[in-house]
């Protein structure tokens, strides 16, 4: 890859981006194994590619269609708000001391705020400006806080930039994920959690560029109950094993 290149985004349907999304399902039921009762703290690593992968999905999406019907993105927004509701008792029920909301909210306001700057309309921006300020005011309540609100908008930046602009979303990644409290820990798995978030976004821009061939299974709308579902399986793992 050459420094004057930008990373592009085709408007129909491609396999690297399936393939992305089919990935960061991965990493993030991988993530979430180390609830389920066994010493799996290293799963910690692969699990951070989880969310800035999904992330990078959203702007990739909205990059397909800047020009398109409005309604793919409304429609977009009401999933991500669904089965934020559907999946919150779930996830509370498999993360027993969340101290958080489950990550749909923080994809929903990060979907807003990125379409926001992509639309550039009076409305979109006083939406994207409302998403702000919530995320602002419920960054505690928020997975990945107020960064991670922040993340979609800034993979959606890289894609007319040359791929070296990674390293902001990178730094926005760092960011979203306690990077004091890792930094502090000291320890190999955390100071490896905090490389994984920086390189994350190019990573995933890579696989999006040059994984054009890849023909995994379409992920559709169908692919949303897979996150609440995933809950309640590896609860059921958890309570076969204790």
């Amino acid at each position: 890859m050459h420094g004057t290149e930008t990373i592009p985004v085709g408007r129909v349907r491609d396999g690297a981006l399936d393939l992305l999304k089919w990935l960061a399902l991965l990493c993030m039921v991988l993530d979430h194994l180390r609830y389920v009762g066994l010493n799996l703290d290293g799963l910690y690593v692969p699990g951070r590619l989880a969310f800035p992968w999904f992330c990078l999905a959203i702007a990739a999406n909205l990059h397909r269609v800047k020009d398109g019907p409005a309604t793919f993105q409304w429609r977009y927004l009401g999933w991500l708000l669904l089965f934020s509701a559907i999946s919150e008792v779930p996830y509370r029920m498999f993360i027993e001391d969340a101290d958080t909301l489950n990550v749909l909210p923080t994809l929903a306001l990060g979907l807003l705020v990125a379409r926001g700057w992509l639309q550039k309309v009076l409305f979109d921006r006083g939406l994207a400006l409302i998403a702000l300020l919530l995320a602002a005011v419920f960054s505690s309540s928020l997975m990945f806080g107020f960064f991670g609100v922040l993340l979609p908008l800034a993979m959606l930046l890289v894609f007319s930039r040359p791929w070296y602009f990674s390293v902001v979303p990178g730094l926005v990644c760092v960011a979203a994920n306690q990077w004091q409290v890792l930094l502090d820990s000291g320890n190999g798995v955390a100071l490896s959690g905090l490389a994984m978030c920086l390189i994350a976004p190019l990573a995933g821009l890579v696989l999006l560029r040059h994984a054009k061939n890849a023909s995994p299974a379409a992920m559709r709308r169908w692919a949303y109950i897979l996150y609440p579902l995933h809950f309640l399986l590896l609860l059921l793992l958890r309570q076969i094993i204790a």
